[in-house]
């Protein structure tokens, strides 16, 4: 299994930047897709943005579509999003995640259940 740690969290105010990262603990090799999920207070996590992690398929949120960007370093064994023009309504702690088995539709990218490692979160903080 592959350890996931995230940073990056902090308070900003809306129209704001902030770059997530999320450092895994050993080389990538084998994993599939990563992916940001995100929780606000009194809702469900939700899927925000996922990479298949050879770089060239990306999947995002309506939400944060053309706002948020996901990348990754393959050598450094990190996954980043970057947020612009944040809003309030993107407050939450946010998640990484990694998968380690092939998916076979486009669909699985949005799926917690898709991913079987799981960082503790980092907390985003957006004032109005």
């Amino acid at each position: 299994q592959v350890q996931l740690v995230e940073s990056g969290g902090e308070m900003v105010q809306a129209g704001g930047s902030l770059r997530l990262s999320c450092a895994a603990s050993r080389r990538t090799f084998g994993v599939y897709a990563m992916g940001w999920f995100r929780q606000a207070p009194g809702k469900e996590r939700e899927f925000v943005a996922a990479i298949r992690w050879s770089g060239d398929v990306t999947y995002y949120a309506d939400s944060v579509k053309g706002r948020f960007t996901i990348s990754g370093d393959n050598a450094k064994n990190t996954l980043y999003l970057q947020m612009n023009n944040l809003k309030p309504e993107d407050t939450a702690v946010y998640y990484c995640a990694a998968a380690n088995r092939r998916f076979y539709s486009g669909s699985s990218y949005y799926r917690e259940s898709q991913y079987a490692n799981w960082g503790q979160g980092t907390q985003v903080t957006v004032s109005s």
